[in-house]
């Protein structure tokens, strides 16, 4: 080396067991030498000089590590560590100072050590150890974290391991690796040096905790950060005339710190502080150098002195840079803030609602948020206007004093609830005003913040009046990546190719995961699925996380999870794993089962198998191919996105029970839960919903119903917009009126909208007239209360009570009792009615001879004819029938039906044709006639994305399962070379009855001068018309046999009811009793025979008990139906416990059928 190069390592740190980290080797960095003679010419020389430089070239380490839960599993030994990266390695590492406990290592204790290191990369193992030392030097080791914040990163290194020459393997010293699933990433934080200068005044100092918040453009900042670690540190810091130094790491808040938010806790001996100022110095993010922004204060943050506030917002008044030069001379220059923000003062009106028990004398505190930055929290202690706050009716005034804050968007709000007896509090509303824009802010609360009402919380975020940004943002939070090392897919032993995480479409996943009963089958790791279609696609890493108050997948127990990913398309495997690495986290997967609702198919995996290291082949994760599944057809879903507007009038909002089911020209829902999810259906709020819904488009009305319950139960609901996700359809529902039994003109808890779509309302009002005929036969009255549902094309009317008729004894013998139901949406054509009682009264039983529905919209009378009775002790001891309407016409199926076919051609080069395309219908009663569909020059036909439509007539082949598409030549010439017509689509129709059957064909279908060339398609679809639906409704006696299992405790005495749904509709809630006879035993058979209407294909059942009896679980093995009337047997498998106490806790189950 030719030139004299002096290299400068300044240190200025203890080394010592017992001072600073106790640690007794330090590595170094080198400064310029133009820092250092700085140094040498300032008064004070030590860590403040260079603390900064030295630690932006070292990497600080957070090493908290969890002594297990295990007996003695504390240790006396001194422990040590080395931490090894891809460039270098820390050597001996002493923990001796442990910030969190002064005896450490003991069980079941997390214990927190500061590692300064430099230049190690990334991390790749840690060596931990002790020195056998001490009376109990024996360890269990559960784990250690490391955090890394210069580096974003947070890692895991598992043990679950005895460091003891006499448990285990003898060893005393580990190798641990991080485990990538546990690993967690944010952005990287970056080093500041916070000069604090206290004043020189009496009684300037302070014991007290101190905090600092940093803020930059557009409200980013840092978390709020304590700058004392312990009691000793606050006693030692911020004395009298004194500066204090400190190098913390923290969220990187931009080129600019706009703003500080400086404050302390108030405790202590002397918690009073007069600061005179703060100064910040940063690295330069070009070239050598720092930067000083200097923060001017001088006022006290007392509560006895000046206006009482512990926490003051100071903006910068001046700015001083230090460049290194080329030459290696220090740069200095200072420069003024000119456009520093301002301080504001903002009034702040509170309004406690006039409600019973609505004031509080709990401590309330705020924070303000506007698009500069936030107020921190502050305590509401000085109301202007009232010696006694937050009281009923009453408006609190307060003044709060904060840099200016810009556009106010949002408060948060919260008490302490340290008035066990009057702390729950009613909160109206909150008004903000900025003094100095004059600018008013409305915040409407209408809510409680309470333990005991509502959903019991006591902090609430409000946003302001007609907000339309996002929601549920945090500025506070610390900034985090969508945990980037969580979410790549390891597994690479398993996967040659690399796997293609798509960005395409996302659909709804639904998982259900038991595990055995095994005493240690259970786990506390995260898990996670992966799904994985053709070509290697598959989605990101879906966790499974349990809902809160569950910390594990305990033994014997199903949990459900919804998950949004990748629409991988047709699923190829499923990879099941967790991310435990300690014997602790080993899992027995019992079952796994994958339901895809877009695609209408589930499949079930019988997995028993363990997932843990120290069990079984080791393996944390497996593959299931579907091959080895069990698939079930179910029913396929459309995603709607629901978004409900709550209306913008007093007390609007509502904490009850919100219900919504959907009607459509192709069938209905059940009725959905929307959930509260704490802070939806709020007055004058859009809150969304997505919904998964049976393809039942076009939509025609839907019905809202609120249950009354909760602390506020009255709603004023505006209107519900429903979007097909497929189709883009929007559906409009408008109310705008209450769902109350104590509010608005209507005084009811249920409504029904009409859809409106383009402007045009899809259901029109009527009143129906129902009048009912019972029999003239002895014992025939009924003194029971009668309920009824009408259904038709547009849905069905919900329960109607037959309380308001003209007599006021009703249904006896011979009578005809008239019920008037007025504004209510028209079915239309009415297919059929379910009627029922209620048992009650001394002479229950009822014969109904016949019901006439009038609809005066339509001016039409539809007749129900019944004829039995409905009584416990006759006949079939049912209490419920369903009437098939009599009004509709026989139709003729043996002569001719007309067909309409429509074919659409793709839209591709060469994808039409000049020549003639021959069509076949497949039915189950036969098969057609060859129908060709003729081109000519004249008209042409099968155009590039055109749809052209025939109509033949043939006999009627019934059912549509198939077609045979050809394409021929006219006058059968020969082909010369290969031609092709690529048909997209073909629908066919019914005329007779208006049934549609879908093929989606998007194939070539090549040209042939004779007929024998040909492709056949699988109906894809069945639209069903009304029509058809109503001419099959025909009575028919269905045998149930419910199979209960073979094991413990199987058997239930609760009543068991079932609904069967089917493609003509579902049978209602359906009790199975007998009389004299003992049912559902463990490993009995038990028979029923119930009538109603003919369902149609099965689609699925819902079983379910009422919990009623002393030992209610139930174990179902399997349901199987059958109609006696064609004697096809459906058979629904279950294999679950409907039991409150086992598996998920569900007490009713669906059922799809196995074929």
């Amino acid at each position: 080396m030719l030139a004299k190069e002096k290299y400068y390592f300044p240190c200025n740190r203890w080394l010592a067991v017992d001072e600073d980290d106790g640690q007794i080797a330090r590595e170094l960095v080198p400064v310029d030498e133009a820092f250092m003679k700085r140094d040498e010419d300032e008064e004070e020389t030590g860590a403040a000089a260079l603390g900064l430089e030295q630690k932006a070239m070292s990497t600080t380490l957070t090493l908290k590590i969890k002594t297990g839960e295990k007996k003695r599993a504390g240790t006396d030994a001194n422990v040590f560590a080395i931490l090894y990266g891809e460039k270098d390695d820390t050597g001996i590492i002493n923990l001796k100072a442990c910030k969190t406990h002064k005896n450490k290592f003991e069980q079941g204790m997390v214990g927190e050590f500061t590692v300064e290191a430099v230049d190690l990369g990334e991390l790749e193992k840690l060596r931990i150890g002790h020195d056998n030392s001490g009376g109990s030097p024996g360890w269990f080791l559960d784990w250690v974290e490391i955090d890394a914040p210069s580096q974003g990163q947070r890692l895991r290194f598992p043990c679950g391991r005895w460091l003891d020459n006499r448990e285990d393997d003898g060893a005393i010293v580990r190798d641990l690796y991080p485990n990538e699933l546990q690993t967690e990433l944010y952005m990287p934080f970056v080093p500041y040096e916070i000069k604090i200068y206290t004043s020189d005044v009496f009684g300037a100092g302070t014991d007290a905790d101190v905090f600092i918040v940093l803020y930059g453009w557009k409200g980013l900042c840092t978390q709020q950060k304590h700058l004392c670690v312990n009691k000793r540190e606050r006693r030692l810091f911020f004395e009298r005339g004194a500066y204090d130094m400190f190098i913390v790491e923290l969220e990187d808040v931009g080129d600019v710190i706009e703003k500080i938010r400086i404050g302390h806790d108030n405790r202590g001996t002397n918690p009073g502080w007069h600061l005179d100022r703060v100064e910040i110095r940063r690295l330069l993010r070009k070239g050598k150098g720092s930067e000083t922004t200097i923060f001017p204060c001088e006022r006290w943050l007392a509560k006895s002195e000046d206006d009482g506030e512990t926490v003051r917002e100071l903006v910068p008044s001046d700015i001083i840079t230090e460049k290194l030069l080329k030459e290696g001379k220090l740069k200095h220059t200072e420069m003024e803030v000119e456009d520093a923000l301002e301080t504001h003062t903002y009034t702040v009106s509170v309004r406690t609602g006039d409600m019973y028990g609505g004031g509080t004398d709990a401590n309330v505190f705020l924070t303000i948020y506007g698009d500069l930055g936030d107020t921190g929290e502050r305590k509401l202690s000085k109301s202007e206007s009232n010696s006694n706050k937050f009281e009923r009716g009453a408006v609190d005034k307060f003044s709060v004093e904060a840099v200016d804050l810009g556009q106010v968007f949002k408060i948060r709000i919260r008490h302490d609830n340290s008035e066990f007896m009057g702390a729950d509090w009613y909160l109206d509303q909150v008004e903000v005003v900025d003094m100095e824009t004059e600018e008013v802010y409305l915040f409407l609360c209408e809510r409680w913040l309470s333990k005991t009402k509502e959903d019991k919380r006591i902090e609430r975020t409000f946003y302001i009046k007609g907000y339309e940004g996002e929601r549920n943002i945090d500025p506070n939070k610390k900034s985090t990546q969508a945990k980037i090392g969580l979410d790549r897919n390891a597994n690479k032993k398993k996967k040659k190719k690399k796997a293609v995480v798509e960005e395409g479409p996302v659909i709804p996943y639904h998982f259900t995961v038991s595990t055995a009963m095994d005493p240690d089958a259970s786990t506390t790791a995260r898990v996670y699925v992966i799904v994985m279609g053709p070509n290697d696609i598959e989605t990101e890493r879906l966790w499974l996380d349990l809902p809160e108050g569950k910390k594990s997948f305990a033994a014997g127990s199903m949990e459900n999870f919804q998950c949004y990913g990748t629409d991988v398309g047709e699923i190829k495997r499923v990879e099941l794993g967790h991310n435990g690495a300690t014997p602790e986290s080993c899992w027995l997967v019992d079952e796994l089962s994958v339901d895809v609702p877009t695609k209408g198919i589930k499949y079930i995996f019988q997995c028993k198998c363990w997932l843990a290291k120290d069990r079984g082949d080791g393996l944390t994760s497996r593959l299931f191919n579907v091959l080895d599944a069990n698939s079930i057809n179910i029913v396929r879903k459309i995603i709607y996105v629901a978004t409900v507007i709550t209306g913008d009038t007093q007390d609007a909002g509502t904490d009850t029970n919100i219900f919504l089911s959907v009607f459509g020209a192709n069938g209905s829902t059940e009725e959905m839960l929307l959930p509260k999810n704490e802070d939806r259906f709020e007055r004058g709020q859009e809150d969304t919903f997505n919904l998964e819904i049976d393809d039942i488009a076009p939509l025609k009305k839907i019905r809202v119903r609120i249950d009354g319950s909760g602390s506020r139960p009255d709603w004023f609901l505006d209107r519900i917009m429903m979007h097909n996700l497929t189709t883009e359809e929007v559906s409009v529902f408008t109310y705008e009126n209450w769902l109350s039994k104590t509010k608005g003109p209507k005084r009811t808890k249920i409504c029904e909208l009409a859809a409106v779509v383009d402007e045009e309302e899809m259901v029109e009002r009527t009143t129906y007239i129902i009048q009912v005929q019972t029999s003239d036969i002895g014992g025939a009255g009924t003194d029971a209360n009668v309920f009824l549902i009408v259904f038709g094309e547009n849905g069905d009317t919900g329960t109607l009570a037959l309380k308001e008729g003209g007599s006021r004894n009703k249904f006896e013998r011979k009578s005809k009792d008239v019920f008037r139901f007025p504004d209510i949406l028209s079915l239309g054509e009415l297919s059929k009615l379910r009627v029922w009682h209620d048992n009650k009264g001394p002479a229950p039983g009822w014969h109904l001879e016949y019901i006439d529905v009038k609809d005066e919209t339509m001016d039409k009378n539809f007749r129900f004819p019944c004829d039995r009775w409905l009584a416990k002790n006759v006949e079939d001891r049912q209490i419920m029938t369903e009437l098939a309407c009599a009004n509709n016409d026989i139709l003729d199926f043996s002569d001719k039906t007309k067909y309409e076919i429509a074919t659409t051609t793709a839209n591709t080069d060469d994808a039409d044709t000049k020549e003639n395309v021959w069509i076949v219908l497949e039915g189950k009663k036969g098969r057609s006639k060859e129908f060709v569909l003729e081109n000519s020059s004249k008209k042409k036909r099968f155009l590039c994305g055109a749809t052209d439509t025939f109509e033949f007539s043939s006999k009627n082949v019934g059912e549509i399962a198939g077609i045979c598409v050809g394409h021929t030549t006219k006058d059968s010439k020969k082909v010369k070379g290969e031609a092709f017509w690529h048909v997209l689509e073909v629908v066919v129709t019914e005329k007779g009855l208006g049934n549609k059957y879908l093929f989606h064909c998007d194939a070539q279908i090549p040209l042939a001068a004779k007929r024998d060339k040909f492709l056949t398609f699988e109906c894809f679809k069945t639209i069903e018309s009304f029509a058809s639906k109503v001419r099959s409704l025909v009575p028919v006696k269905y045998e149930i046999i419910v199979i209960t299992g073979d094991v413990k405790r199987a058997g239930t005495d609760s009543n068991v009811y079932i609904t069967i749904y089917g493609s003509n509709g579902d049978s209602g809630r359906r009790a199975l009793k007998q009389k004299f006879r003992n049912l559902f035993e463990r490993g009995q058979t038990d028979h029923f025979t119930l009538e109603m209407l003919d369902l149609g294909e099965l689609l699925r059942v819902k079983v379910e008990h009422d919990g009623s009896s002393h030992n209610s679980g139930w174990y179902l093995e399997c349901v199987e139906v059958t109609n006696t009337a064609n004697s096809v047997t459906t058979i629904f498998l279950c294999g679950k416990w409907l039991d409150p106490q086992k598996a998920d806790g569900q007490i009713q189950r669906v059922l799809y059928p196995k074929y």
